[in-house]
């Protein structure tokens, strides 16, 4: 039996799923959209349901906040982001969230207020979705990024983040108020899918992860001329998209060549203007680069950004932005140790893993102790509709974080589980 209650986890994940752009076609709530309006007011109830007092910040993220014997003591942080990729999964990010809430009502439960504060977090733009570059909440807390891109950067419809952020009823001018004191937070604690198929594939319960690859993420821009499909002889086109395919069709082999569990995906394609008979004049894609070693990031950045420049002759303007650049984080090993020792009370089959998915927990490693669960994902598959994970294995990676809060917020040890 677990600590935690898999209905309780359910009627969560559930509920939060309503907020929801495509019903019947995955999860897609962007950041500042109605939809993550709606899920973040919806958020705010539960979190009160389970004990906490509530308040948003000047960017919107949602905190929860269990008090402690002292509250000036800094508290432990326990959360992830609750907006999606576009027709993802309802587990991404919200599996985080809810495993907060619900470690709030075990305290609750058991009847244990803790030494310091616990403060749960729904955390806005992880996935870059909207906005793109992602961790955005977690590198705007810990002062990774400067509030003043607000204003630069935009969406697919040319919305920048300060403009969806005041339509959404924040003060873009104020969002620097969000960034958090050094040593305000003691420890930082994520829950999340493994989103691949380790732990189903060895029937174990969860991983306790003890570094998260590095990754960066570009954006490639092909500007050509447009021109009519019929009369533009073949020999005087500028067509932005014959450029960028030259370089789509050589970057997979770069990884490959490369080595090192090095990744590359290119996961956003963007044509314009659009028409059936007209050259394309515009063309953008992202490529997403990922490995454990830093070396190999940054010589897989290098390789990329000469593709993608070489494949810029006959008249295109080529240009590569760079959005995102993390390097491998190591994470606590006491907060390591911690989990594991309590997956082991537990009983539970557990294992050590590197993630190949970045996380807030990656921009949370340098600010303050950080530790990240990982819970079996089905048939490893994630940010799509048929995304799963069952409740009563979510419930195990929560006993897992409950016991480690107890532990690091001076709470002391619940009853055994039933």
């Amino acid at each position: 039996m677990n600590y935690a209650d898999p209905k309780r986890i359910e009627a969560l994940i559930e509920g939060l799923d309503r907020f929801n752009a495509t019903p019947g076609n995955g999860t897609t709530r962007l950041t500042y959209s109605p939809e993550f309006r709606a899920a973040s007011d919806w958020l705010r109830a539960r979190m009160e349901d389970a004990g906490m007092t509530v308040r948003e910040d000047a960017v919107g993220n949602l905190w929860g906040r269990l008090e402690g014997r002292d509250p000036t003591l800094a508290p432990v942080l326990i959360g992830s982001h609750f907006d999606s990729v576009p027709n993802g999964g309802r587990f991404d990010g919200p599996a985080g969230v809810v495993a907060g809430i619900e470690v709030a009502h075990l305290f609750r439960q058991h009847g244990l207020t803790p030494d310091r504060p616990v403060e749960v977090i729904a955390m806005i733009e992880e996935e870059g979705a909207r906005f793109g570059g992602g961790l955005m909440a977690s590198r705007i807390l810990t002062g990774k990024m400067d509030t003043a891109q607000l204003r630069e950067i935009a969406d697919g419809a040319g919305v920048t983040a300060a403009e969806a952020l005041a339509a959404y009823g924040l003060d873009p001018a104020q969002a620097h108020r969000a960034r958090l004191a050094p040593g305000a937070i003691h420890a930082f604690l994520e829950l999340h899918i493994e989103q691949g198929p380790v732990l189903e594939a060895n029937g174990q319960d969860v991983a306790i992860v003890d570094r998260i690859v590095g990754l960066s993420q570009l954006k490639a821009t092909f500007r050509g001329q447009a021109g009519h499909a019929g009369t533009t002889p073949m020999a005087n086109r500028r067509d932005a998209l014959v450029g960028a395919v030259t370089a789509l069709s050589h970057l997979p082999d770069l990884a490959r060549r490369i080595g090192g569990d090095a990744v590359l995906t290119v996961g956003k394609l963007e044509v314009l203007p659009g028409g059936a008979n007209v050259i394309p004049d515009l063309v953008t894609f992202t490529v997403d680069i990922r490995a454990p070693a830093e070396q190999v990031v940054t010589d897989l950045i290098a390789q990329t950004r000469a593709v993608i420049e070489q494949a810029g002759g006959n008249g295109l303007a080529v240009t590569v932005e760079q959005q995102l650049l993390v390097s491998p984080t190591p994470l606590s090993a006491d907060l390591h140790a911690a989990l594991s020792r309590n997956a082991d009370s537990l009983g539970l089959q557990s294992r050590t893993m590197v993630s190949g998915a970045g996380h807030d927990a990656m921009i949370f490693a340098d600010f303050a102790p950080t530790g990240l669960v990982f819970v079996p994902s089905r048939d490893g598959i994630s940010h799509a509709p048929q995304e799963w994970t069952d409740y009563d294995q979510l419930g195990r990676g929560i006993d897992v974080m409950f016991l480690t809060a107890c532990d690091i917020a001076g709470a002391g040890r619940p009853p055994a589980a039933e």
